[in-house]
């Protein structure tokens, strides 16, 4: 009986195994993966984000399903050093000829030559050019336009499609570089190739909409998940997920259905986006809304991926794993939420918005390559107020430009440099240039002497060196960066400006507080006139001001080099055309790159006031007739720049005990209070 029941004991034992060993190990072939054979390429994840979702799974342990597909590499083997002649572009820096088109030109070739021809890239000469752009033809019928005369089987050639091309180029590159827009991750070729931005069709040619962020965190009720749909639209769901969202098996809590375009953007916080290359699109989409990317498995290159890091904006998981993704979505802390969708926004404004910004930051990652170790450093890349407004030939250094002090922790040093322009026959400005070189923060004092009647052939002794500089009777030459300006800070001065030494020493004092801001005097301010359907800008004193006048004010000498390098020869023009308007140029220049508005400082209400400008186009809801173009140039100045970038304040710095009835011996800036 016993030698029964102990048989029958390992027989069932025996069972099970068998059961065990039958059921269990197909599931363990299906839920572990294989090894990659060795010299096998590995697919995707690529996580951007390892630190989001270490705890689930290492990048090793997901591969591909499947074979990998052959990489069909357009060009064979070029890259940059083999395909790319530097020694085309030495002297000049980076100079772009644009291939004429061979038949009619679409609407996009427009919108792309005029971002070139505008730009200091631009030049009509192939032979001084050091990149020669080929523009991929839009047609729907596919047909490629001829290989142009200059050819040279591609070599320093740049073909460049804002949309999937239709026309199949593969066997006609040779050695050129391709910008296209979303390139899958087969056919790219990092550090040669170009990844472009997927565009829609009404994209902004300059300007452009700013980015949809107006708070500093996440506002309560808002959906976690937005989930990008066919055509642009989104639906915006809750966050009770039991499965994955993107495979349409999460519909009991679908959300309400949101279009794009059309009336708004995806409002969560984060946005989910398959990886095929069509919902390119839904990437800016979110990038504008300020909605955190989460990119699943994507299978075409992220935009300018060679110089922007995506880790600080966006999230790359797999999609294979929902619930663990969806768990670490709901776990981020806010702080790392704020700061990725605050990221989304300055990569948006910076390189995003508008035709013209795609255009720029394409040309200047080309030209980042070939300086080298002198090219933009990451830091000018992914912080405001980005590489293209942070010029290399200025700087290598993040700490010669006035937007990093803060990052780095520290503040511009030394002393300024008082800049005078004379334009005007008179006398020379003898007072004005002893009240600044008592200054105790001067270094120098240059004047800049651009009138008709030749200068003096002697000066009053200065207790700093004084440099007299001829100039070429045209009022933006007070703005060109002169290699005799040793100084971080400029105080630019008119001949017939009036300031004391301690206006001077406090609003110097008062900038190495905020050297990337204008710091001034006398203020103008602009408004929308309803009347007219256009701006308009006063001198009237209101509570509100936008502008300071440049005829007194500090800033640094990096906007020197953007207003000469970087603005658009045409505004140029227009400020030597009209005067007044070279005080407004220089105010937009410094509000686009920073965002913010000038400061302005207390002025002695003895000396004379601002003046209205000789063409001031007015006050608000005041009619007039059509105004000349020199009245009219801040519109024109807000059309060259694509929107209306100046910024409102009603603050004014005064010193400590400003007024404040105390003795005036406890007073630093005594002489600021004079009756």
């Amino acid at each position: 009986m016993q030698s029964w029941r102990r048989k029958s004991l390992w027989l069932a034992l025996l069972a099970s195994w068998l059961l065990i060993l039958v059921g269990v190990f197909p599931f363990l072939r299906l839920a572990v993966p294989t090894r990659p054979r060795a010299g096998a390429p590995q697919g995707w994840p690529r996580w951007l984000d390892a630190e989001l979702l270490q705890s689930f799974a290492k990048p090793g342990e997901l591969l591909e399903d499947g074979p990998q597909p052959p990489q069909a590499l357009h060009g064979g083997s070029c890259n940059w050093g083999a395909c790319f002649d530097t020694s085309k572009c030495r002297g000049g820096g980076l100079k772009v000829f644009v291939h004429p088109a061979a038949g009619p030109v679409s609407e996009t070739h427009r919108r792309i030559l005029a971002c070139i021809e505008g730009s200091r890239y631009h030049t009509l000469s192939a032979a001084e050019a050091c990149l020669l752009l080929l523009l991929s033809p839009d047609t729907p019928t596919g047909e490629c336009d001829p290989v142009p005369p200059q050819w040279d089987g591609g070599r320093n050639h740049l073909v460049l499609s804002l949309r999937p091309a239709p026309c199949p180029r593969t066997f006609q590159l040779g050695q050129a570089m391709v910008a296209k827009a979303s390139p899958t991750v087969d056919t790219f070729r990092p550090g040669f190739d170009v990844a472009l931005p997927l565009l829609p069709e009404a994209h902004p040619l300059r300007g452009g909409t700013p980015g949809q962020l107006r708070q500093h965190s996440p506002r309560p009720g808002v959906a976690l998940l937005a989930l990008a749909e066919d055509r642009g639209t989104w639906h915006v769901a809750g966050t009770d997920f039991s499965a994955c969202p993107w495979d349409r098996r999460c519909e009991q809590d679908r959300g309400p259905k949101q279009t794009h375009p059309g009336a708004t953007l995806p409002n969560a916080t984060f946005c989910l986006i398959p990886g095929r290359s069509p919902d390119a699109l839904h990437f800016l989409q979110a990038l504008q809304a300020g909605c955190i990317p989460v990119l699943l498995s994507p299978r075409w290159e992220l935009p300018f991926s060679e110089v922007i890091d995506w880790t600080k904006a966006a999230i790359v998981a797999d999609e294979r794993l929902p619930l663990q993704v969806l768990t670490a979505l709901q776990e981020m802390p806010l702080t790392r939420v704020l700061a990725l969708r605050q990221q989304t926004q300055f990569l948006w404004d910076a390189y995003f918005s508008s035709v013209e910004k795609v255009i720029h930051t394409t040309l200047e990652i080309i030209q980042d390559r070939i300086f080298g170790a002198s090219a933009h450093p990451s830091l000018l890349w992914n912080s405001p107020p980005g590489a293209i407004l942070a010029l290399p030939t200025f700087s290598p250094s993040p700490s010669d430009f006035p937007f990093y002090h803060l990052q780095q922790g520290s503040r511009p040093l030394g002393r300024f440099s008082a800049l005078i322009w004379v334009g005007a026959p008179g006398q020379p400005p003898l007072k004005l240039i002893q009240a600044v070189a008592g200054s105790q923060h001067c270094a120098q004092i240059l004047v800049l002497w651009s009138s008709e009647k030749p200068s003096p052939t002697r000066w009053p002794k200065t207790a700093v060196p004084l440099t007299v500089i001829d100039g070429h009777r045209k009022v933006s030459d007070r703005f060109f960066p002169y290699s005799a300006l040793s100084t971080d800070a400029i105080l630019s001065l008119d001949a017939h400006s009036s300031l004391s030494t301690s206006e001077v020493d406090f609003a110097f004092v008062v900038w190495q507080s905020f050297p990337e801001r204008m710091v001034g005097f006398l203020t103008w301010s602009h408004f929308w006139d309803e009347a007219r359907g256009g701006w308009g800008y006063t001198a009237r004193r209101t509570n509100e001001f936008s502008m300071v006048l440049t005829s007194a004010a500090f800033y640094h000498r990096y906007y020197h080099t953007l207003f000469t390098h970087s603005l658009p020869k045409a505004l140029r023009t227009l400020a030597d055309e009209a005067p007044t308007c070279v005080d407004v140029l220089m105010n937009f220049l410094v509000a686009s790159v920073t965002k913010l508005p000038p400061i302005k400082v207390p002025y002695g209400m003895w000396h004379q006031e601002a003046r209205p400008p000789p063409l001031e186009p007015g006050g608000p809801g005041l009619r007039q007739e059509p105004q000349p173009a020199a009245q009219n140039c801040i519109n024109q100045m807000a059309a060259g720049f694509g929107h209306m970038p100046l910024v409102s304040s009603r603050l004014r710095l005064d010193p400590v005990l400003f007024k404040d009835p105390v003795s005036v011996l406890r007073k630093k800036y005594r002489s600021l209070e004079k009756p």
